[in-house]
């Protein structure tokens, strides 16, 4: 798995409340049964008491199996009397035991082989809910991509929308789901309303549950946080966004051109793009501008770059969003 150290962090200290919680509750629980049932104070200091003389036992050269084997029938017993107390109080057998939600690695995120699933799906979690921060990610699946919208009349070019989408859709879904640190980069570019969004989200949703890092961004949000970054010159050890951006597994830039245009957010374009050809990382670019609108906007450096390394996907037909709202 790559995701950030962002991800990790945050889903690190899910996993360590999830513990903390469980313990918590427990010792409430210990201290509610010690006033119901004055006994078990006893009881759980024989029990303790009895595990730490068998690990002791060990050390005990031959006559340590026998003894380890009476400790253990002592402690057995012990724990039998303490369920029949526990159920005689009308409480559950487990009532002095952590609830943790995971039995597995007891909620530390790791086992003897490694991260444990629970961590696993914490982190694809966590990586989806920072996307969801900024777009409706968990919405934006293939199986809710419905061509529906999209004419099936030709248009001036020949060509019939919902066909022509129907291409494209199975073509990111195949894209997604074989998706790796050598897929190729994608240029997606038409008018507004027409699915780009969607459809790299939809991507996004299988690169992040197949464990690869996915940073995503609308133009207008990344380009202000790197001149934040930039001109704030708060520079430390720790990774910096640009950073994040050059070195994530799969970059989605979101509605490229409709950010204000400075001479930093060119040279901003540029080297994002430019980093990740020459790195061999996927990248992933929507906008509404054509070719050469993009070109007018940048330069034909940065065009050529995109036209040359990206596959082009122009997507056809009406604004969606306006034909749901008629």
């Amino acid at each position: 798995m790559s995701y950030s150290k962002n991800i990790y962090l945050l889903a690190q200290s899910k996993i360590e409340k999830r513990r903390k919680d469980a313990e918590e509750a427990l010792e409430m629980r210990r201290a509610d049964a010690y006033i119901k049932i004055p006994k078990l104070t006893e009881i759980q200091s024989r029990i303790a008491l009895l595990g730490a003389e068998a690990v002791s036992a060990i050390s005990k050269g031959a006559d340590g199996p026998a003894y380890i084997e009476k400790l253990a029938k002592e402690s057995l017993a012990a724990q039998d009397e303490r369920r029949q107390l526990l159920k005689a109080a009308g409480l559950p057998e487990d009532y002095l035991e952590a609830h943790y939600t995971c039995n597995i690695c007891e909620d530390t995120g790791i086992t003897d082989d490694g991260i444990c699933n629970c961590q696993r799906e914490l982190l694809i979690e966590t990586a989806k809910d920072e996307i969801e921060k900024y777009a409706p990610l968990r919405r934006s699946t293939f199986d809710s991509y419905s061509l529906k919208y999209y004419p099936e009349e030709a248009d001036a070019s020949g060509i019939s929308p919902k066909s022509r989408m129907g291409e494209i859709a199975q073509f990111c879904k195949d894209y997604a789901l074989d998706f790796s640190l050598e897929s190729p980069s994608l240029f997606m570019h038409g008018a507004t309303g027409l699915g780009k969004t969607h459809l790299s989200l939809a991507i996004a949703n299988e690169a992040i549950a197949r464990g690869y890092g996915v940073v995503y961004g609308s133009a207008p949000n990344m380009f202000s946080t790197l001149e934040r970054e930039h001109f704030g010159r708060q520079y430390n050890n720790e990774r910096t966004y640009e950073q994040e951006l050059l070195e994530t597994d799969l970059l989605i830039i979101d509605d490229l051109g409709v950010e204000f245009s400075t001479q930093f957010t060119v040279s901003c374009v540029y080297n994002i793009i430019n980093s990740r050809i020459l790195s061999r990382k996927p990248t992933i670019i929507s906008t509404n501008l054509t070719p050469r609108e993009l070109e007018d906007k940048y330069t034909q450096r940065i065009t050529s770059r995109i036209i040359g390394g990206f596959i082009s996907l122009r997507f056809i037909g009406r604004d969606i969003r306006q034909i749901k709202s008629y």
